[in-house]
């Protein structure tokens, strides 16, 4: 029941110094996963977006493992599900995604939310990303 209520670790009494110190490790490891994940890192590419059969492009402002924050002269509604590629590097082949806009922001600006992308090209985005992640 605790879990199902979004508990993550459980401590019992008499509190063990040991088990206490696991708890905070897992904690702090689990703390760590969650800020690579949805940290932003300033890049500046090329994306391409499909919604339905309308094609439109933009340029990252930022991008997470999560999502990306795009500028692109046309916008996609609240809710619309795109497929994308982006292109991260010259030297990397165009990452395929799909997700979903959740956010709007000055008319021309949009925060997508990733959803899918394959093993191959998860494998490359975290592997362009990461480093960038750690390094701030």
């Amino acid at each position: 029941m605790g879990f199902a209520a979004g508990a993550s670790f459980f401590l019992y009494k008499p509190i063990d110094r040991d088990r206490l110190l696991k708890l905070v490790r897992a904690a702090q490891d689990n703390m760590e996963h969650e800020r690579r994940r949805t940290r932003r890192i300033p890049i500046q590419s090329k994306v391409r977006f499909k919604v339905g059969e309308e094609e439109m492009e933009g340029e990252t402002i930022d991008v997470s493992m999560s999502g990306l924050f795009v500028r692109a002269p046309r916008i996609a509604p609240v809710g619309s599900s795109l497929r994308m590629s982006l292109q991260l590097s010259q030297r990397m082949q165009p990452i395929m995604a799909a997700g979903s806009v959740v956010r709007i922001l000055g008319g021309n600006q949009m925060g997508i939310q990733l959803h899918q992308l394959s093993l191959p090209d998860s494998e490359r985005f975290e592997e362009f990303l990461l480093p960038l992640i750690t390094s701030e």
